[in-house]
């Protein structure tokens, strides 16, 4: 299992192997996205039944969950990218962390926007400076951030390294973001889906959310696929190998 898991890790590690492996799998990682967020998302804004409390407000949740969930995990991956471009200088690495950031910063911006249209009839007020939406729009400023990074700095791998210190130097805000609603006293309710514990959601609201965050999570994961193909493309255009792929 373990020699498995180091051969796949150096595998990937090669653009060549990598740009190969992404031919395969993206025809197939674009159907299962497109039809699992459409399914998720007509099947909980359209018939998923109303909440007793909340009313048809909280069903922003099929959106806005989804997306809080990916750019949380986006910038872990990130993180653990910036780690390894920063300790061995995988090329693959810095490549990964310049497709993950842009389409992270889109869901961050989009769990922001969401979060306000729900906030108003929950809270009263599009916005509050509340531990969680604080220090998600922090996370926002983290994911523009990467980016501005490398597209200021002209040498790639200088720019890569500058980025990689600051991705592994915000997964501490994940962190922040994750317990903050246990830390510190917040109007942001608790974690919808919770693994330690079971979740007091009805099955015919969760299971639309699961299946939305399912296609959200697969898009997220197309868009670093294409990203990272089109950043091989350019920074191999000279390979002979890439010369015979294309």
């Amino acid at each position: 299992m373990w020699s498995t898991l180091v051969r796949w890790y150096h595998q990937l590690g090669s653009p060549r192997y990598f740009y190969r492996f992404s031919t395969v799998v993206l025809p197939w990682l674009w159907v299962l996205a497109i039809v699992l967020t459409a399914v998720g998302l007509v099947w909980g804004l359209a018939f998923a039944p109303e909440d007793y409390q909340q009313g048809n407000s909280y069903r922003i949740i099929f959106i806005h969950v989804p997306a809080a969930g990916a750019a949380l995990t986006g910038y872990v991956a990130m993180g653990v990218a910036g780690l390894v471009a920063l300790v061995w200088r995988m090329k693959m690495a810095e490549i990964m962390i310049r497709a993950i950031a842009p389409f992270g910063a889109v869901l961050a911006a989009v769990a922001l926007l969401t979060g306000a249209i729900w906030g108003k009839p929950t809270w009263g007020t599009y916005w509050v400076w509340d531990a969680r939406l604080t220090s998600m729009l922090i996370m926002l400023f983290l994911y523009l951030g990467v980016v501005a990074l490398m597209k200021a700095i002209e040498d790639d791998r200088q720019g890569a390294r500058a980025a990689s210190l600051l991705s592994v130097v915000g997964v501490i805000n994940v962190v922040v973001v994750k317990y903050s609603v246990e830390w510190w006293n917040s109007l942001h309710q608790g974690s919808t889906i919770n693994l330690t514990r079971e979740t007091t959601m009805p099955a015919e609201m969760l299971v639309p959310l699961l299946v939305s965050m399912a296609g959200i999570y697969l898009l997220f994961a197309v868009s670093v696929l294409v990203r990272a193909r089109a950043e091989i493309l350019r920074r191999e255009r000279k390979s002979r190998w890439l010369q015979e792929e294309v």
